[in-house]
C-alpha cells in the first residue's frame, strides 16, 4: 500500500466513524418534539436617514421592513419598533426608493463586439412571441454596475425587426431569470419605421424603392395586428373542430388585442410619433412612447390621449439644425408642463446598458432645464412604476410597498452623491462591481 493510499484509507475510516453519530444527530433533530421551526418574521429597521416619501422627506426617519415589505415609515420616536431583526443606522444619509430604468437591454447584452454575449435580436421582422425575461443573464457584469447608481429595477426588451416581442421588468440582482422577474409581459414593443425619405442624392428609382420599403413595413405592422385579432376571434367563436391551430406568435398578442397589455412604440421623430398616435387611435390600443426625442412638439396631443413617455437620454444633439441647442434637455420639462406622465430610460444599445448607472443624471439634466425636482424623482420611481404596471408594489417608501430601496450620501440628483447600501425585497444588495474589484486588486498589488 502506498503512502497516498494509506492516508486516503485513514481519512475514509475517520469519515465513516463520524457518519454514524452525525446521522443519528440529524435523525433525532428531525423528530424532536421540542424543536420547532423558526417562526420569527424577517425584520429590518433602517434608522437615522432622511427618508424620501411621496409626502416629502422625513429627517431622521425610520423605515420598518417585515418579510420584504415596508410596514411603517415615520420620524424617529414616532414609529413603534418591532423586537429582534437587523438594525441599520444610516447616520444622516438619504434613503430613496430603488430607481427604475424604464428602457434598457440590461441582462440581454454584455460585450457589443462578441455576438455570443448579445441576445437582443432575432431573424424576421414580426416576432411578438419573443420574451425578454427568458434571455436575461443573471451573471451579467453590467447589472452590478447599474446597481451602483441606485438602479435596482429595469425594463429590458429586445431590439429587433418591427414587432420585437414583449418586455420584462426585472430586478438587477438575482440567481435566475425567474426570481429576477418582477412582471412579464409588460408591453409589446414595436420599432416604428422611419417615415421621412431623404431625397438628397437619390435617383427617382431609389426614392420610389425607399417609399415602397416604408409602406411595406407599415403594412406588416397592420397585418400582424389584424392577423392576431382574427386568430383570437376564431379561437373564441368557432367550434372546437374548426379552431385554428395554436400559433405562438398570435398567442403572445392576446393581452395586446384585449387591451390588457400596452404597446410600447420606439419612436423619436415627430413624423414617427404622429403616425404611431394615429395608429394607436385607429386600432384602439394602449400606447407608451419610448425614446420620444421630439415628443415635446406633440406634448398637448400626448397629454390629451394620456400617452406616457419614457424619455431617452438628453445627451444628444437636437433633432433638427434649427432646433434650440437645449431642446433634448428641455424635452421632459415641456412634457411635464403639458401633463404627460414620465419615466426615464437609459436607451436600447449596449453602450447605454453599460452606463445605466447614470440614469439619475439624465433626470438631473432635465431638472437643470426646467423639470421640477419632485417630478424628476417621481419619474425615476413611482411614476415609472405606474407606467409599467407595478405602481402598487414599487416606487415609493410607504407601508405596503416592497422594500426595494437604497441609501446614498446625499441628493441622488447630485453627481457627487454615492450609493452606499441597497436592498431588494428587504434583502441586502451587493454593490461591488467589476470596476471596484479590479481597482482594489491592483491597488493592493
Amino acid at each position: 500500500m502506498t503512502v497516498n493510499t494509506r492516508v486516503f484509507s485513514r481519512v475514509l475510516v475517520g469519515l465513516l466513524a463520524l457518519a454514524g453519530p452525525l446521522a443519528a444527530q440529524d435523525h433525532d433533530h428531525d423528530h424532536d418534539d421540542d424543536v420547532q421551526p423558526a417562526s420569527e418574521d424577517a425584520v429590518l429597521v433602517l434608522r437615522g436617514a432622511t427618508v424620501h416619501t411621496p409626502r416629502g422627506p422625513i429627517p431622521r426617519g425610520v423605515v420598518v421592513v417585515v418579510n420584504g415589505r415596508i410596514t411603517a415609515v415615520g420620524a424617529e420616536g414616532e414609529v413603534a419598533l418591532p423586537a429582534g431583526g437587523a438594525r441599520v443606522f444610516l447616520g444622516g444619509q438619504h434613503l430613496y426608493p430603488g430607481l427604475i430604468d424604464a428602457d434598457t437591454i440590461l441582462g440581454l447584452t454584455e460585450i457589443g463586439s462578441v455576438a455570443a454575449t448579445n441576445d437582443t435580436s432575432e431573424v424576421g421582422d414580426v416576432n411578438p412571441n419573443l420574451r425578454a425575461e427568458l434571455g436575461v443573464n443573471p451573471d451579467s457584469e453590467l447589472l452590478p454596475v447599474a446597481r451602483t447608481g441606485g438602479v435596482l429595477v429595469a425594463l429590458t426588451a429586445l431590439r429587433t425587426g418591427l414587432l420585437s416581442g414583449t418586455s420584462a421588468l426585472i430586478y438587477t440582482q438575482g440567481w435566475t431569470w425567474e426570481d429576477m422577474t418582477v412582471r412579464a409581459p409588460v408591453a409589446l414593443h414595436v420599432r416604428w419605421p422611419r417615415m421621412r425619405v431623404d431625397p438628397v442624392g437619390k435617383s427617382e428609382k431609389e426614392l420610389r424603392e425607399a417609399v415602397e420599403g416604408r409602406e411595406a413595413k407599415l403594412r406588416a405592422i397592420d397585418e400582424a395586428l389584424a392577423e392576431a385579432r382574427a386568430y383570437w376571434r376564431a379561437r373564441k367563436e368557432v367550434g372546437v373542430a374548426r379552431r385554428p391551430d395554436r400559433d405562438p406568435k398570435w398567442d403572445a398578442m392576446r393581452d395586446v388585442v384585449e387591451q390588457r397589455v400596452p404597446v410600447a412604440v420606439e419612436a423619436n421623430g415627430i413624423l414617427e410619433l404622429r403616425a404611431a398616435l394615429d395608429w394607436a387611435d385607429r386600432e384602439r390600443l394602449r400606447l407608451i412612447v419610448v425614446g420620444g426625442q421630439e415628443a415635446w412638439r406633440l406634448a398637448d396631443a400626448l397629454a390629451t390621449r394620456d400617452v406616457p413617455v419614457i424619455v431617452g437620454t438628453p445627451f444628444e444633439l437636437p433633432a433638427r439644425d434649427d432646433d434650440p441647442v437645449d431642446a433634448p434637455y428641455r424635452n421632459a420639462a415641456v412634457l411635464h408642463a403639458a401633463g404627460v406622465r414620465l419615466a426615464f430610460g437609459s436607451g436600447g444599445h449596449g453602450f447605454a446598458a453599460a452606463n445605466a448607472r447614470h440614469l439619475r443624471l439624465h433626470a438631473a439634466q432635465a431638472v437643470a432645464h426646467g423639470l421640477p425636482r419632485e417630478a424628476a424623482l417621481r419619474a425615476l420611481t413611482a411614476g415609472a412604476a405606474e407606467i409599467l404596471g407595478v405602481g402598487d408594489r414599487l416606487g415609493a417608501l410607504e407601508p405596503g410597498r416592497e422594500a426595494t430601496l437604497f441609501a446614498a450620501t446625499g441628493d441622488i440628483l447630485d453627481v457627487r452623491t454615492e450609493v452606499t447600501a441597497a436592498w431588494i425585497g428587504g434583502q441586502p444588495v451587493d454593490l461591488r462591481d467589476r470596476q471596484l474589484r479590479l481597482y482594489e486588486r491592483y491597488r493592493r498589488r
